[in-house]
């Protein structure tokens, strides 16, 4: 207790004092969860205080303006406004802190601590929503990137700094994928968001994850489903900026964001509230950009010569894969792995449907021999599934098309290399050995009966 409190007292000490007035404004409407605020000119994303009748402040951020007003929206849960209750500056607008004293720690999006530990002592600034680079000075994506998963690794092989997209519906092992992703794969950082999803996972990732050497790598920001969608937008900014500066430090940092969909509907949700029309499928151009913006932070850097390799996941509404959220994901991202409900519901675990994904950077990393191999197992697994039902119901005959006899004749041994055990992890070296053994055998079975 008493060291607790010495740091305390050196954090107080060390912090730096303002000087000046502090900016201060009233509250004169509140309708439908936006506060209009007058006399407080901030810029948008910054934060104010609200005094309320409880004696607790309330914060909240500011999301635009109007007629010289602020408009603002609580950050927490509904709080007893009253008219004329005094609003004050906090922090310096648009920018979080960050630091190397995140690493093992679980916060939300405000940087505030959730897994019960002391207070954070950050002195670093970042910008929330990141410093712009030119476009060439992105370093481009030479180097295999190892997330342990072996369908991945072999058929849509994945490299550093490259952005790629887990789309799936609901309840089909998204949130499975990317736990063996966060916790095997390759990275000197891994950044977890968990964007709108259930408290429960979050506990539970917390409790997998946080132990050991790996939690002194790990960094998770989390804000529920139950929060503000102002305060889950800024845990995703946030995240994506404490990437970016282990980036800048020329660290290799695993960003992984689950999920971008809930991230597009809280950026709709204060679309909508500013009174911005909604347009495809009601989603305001806003929102999208918002998903675009965020995705496009990720990358390599030339200047420092660190990396984000990012991990979305998109959750496809109602299995819908032509869902605006999708559509933009998929043009944005450099690659995309698509989960089938029909695999989950066989067992098939990871429920990767292998024709429907694809890495755009796999073609720069691996040998010729390689990527000619991935293609013929994608080929054959193509075969198989358009076919299944005219197979199953008997009514093909074998010798009529020689690509679907190879595929039924190598479906178990196909069906073994994809399936992997939960939890586990196959690193890159034996899942590109394991694709050019089994092509091999496959090869040599098809010259034994010819």
């Amino acid at each position: 207790m008493l060291a607790e409190m010495q740091i305390e007292l050196a954090r107080f000490r060390s912090a730096p004092v303002a000087s000046g007035p502090v900016l201060s404004g009233r509250v004169v409407a509140c309708d439908g969860g936006l506060i209009e605020v007058a006399g407080l000119a901030l810029p948008i994303g910054s934060l104010g205080a609200i005094e309320n009748e409880t004696g607790d402040d309330a914060l909240a951020e500011v999301i635009g303006f109007r007629a010289g007003r602020s408009l603002m929206m609580l950050l927490g849960d509904t709080q007893l406004l009253r008219p004329q209750a005094k609003v004050r500056a906090v922090g310096r607008p648009g920018t979080v802190k960050v630091g190397n004293a995140l690493l093992g720690r679980a916060v939300d999006g405000l940087g505030n601590p959730i897994d019960g530990g002391p207070p954070l002592d950050l002195s670093q600034k970042w910008p929330l929503s990141g410093k712009r680079e030119g476009a060439l000075e992105r370093a481009p994506v030479q180097e295999k990137f190892d997330c342990g998963v072996r369908a991945i690794n072999a058929l849509a092989t994945m490299g550093v700094g490259q952005r790629l997209g887990v789309i799936a519906g609901s309840g089909v092992g998204k949130s499975v994928l990317i736990d063996t992703v966060a916790g095997h794969a390759v990275a000197d950082v891994t950044v977890v968001a968990l964007i709108g999803e259930r408290a429960r996972e979050v506990s539970d990732f917390v409790a997998r994850h946080m132990t050991g050497l790996q939690r002194g790598r790990m960094v998770v920001v989390a804000v529920p489903a139950d929060h503000a969608p102002n305060l889950r937008l800024r845990a995703a900014q946030y995240a994506t900026a404490i990437a970016e500066h282990f980036r800048s430090m020329g660290k290799r940092v695993l960003l992984v964001l689950d999920s971008l969909t809930r991230v597009a509907h809280a950026a709709r949700e204060l679309a909508l509230v500013l009174g911005e029309p909604g347009a495809a499928r009601g989603y305001p151009p806003s929102a999208l950009a918002a998903v675009t913006k965020l995705v496009e932070r990720a990358g390599n850097s030339a200047h420092s010569g660190g990396a984000i390799t990012g991990l979305y996941t998109v959750l496809a509404d109602g299995d819908d894969t032509s869902d605006p959220v999708v559509d933009t994901a998929r043009a944005i991202l450099d690659g995309h792995v698509v989960l089938s409900r029909e695999l989950a519901q066989r067992g098939h675990y990871p429920a990767i449907n292998v024709p429907a994904s694809l890495s755009r950077v796999m073609d720069d990393l691996v040998d010729p021999a390689t990527a000619e191999a991935a293609r013929d197992i994608r080929a054959l697994i193509s075969a198989r599934e358009e076919n299944r039902d005219l197979v199953l119901m008997g009514a093909y005959r074998a010798g009529s098309d020689p690509l679907l006899d190879r595929a039924i004749g190598h479906g178990p041994a196909i069906d073994d290399f994809l399936k992997q055990s939960r939890g586990d992890a196959v690193s890159m070296f034996d899942s590109l050995t394991g694709l050019n053994a089994l092509c091999s055998a496959m090869a040599g079975g098809e010259m034994a009966n010819g």
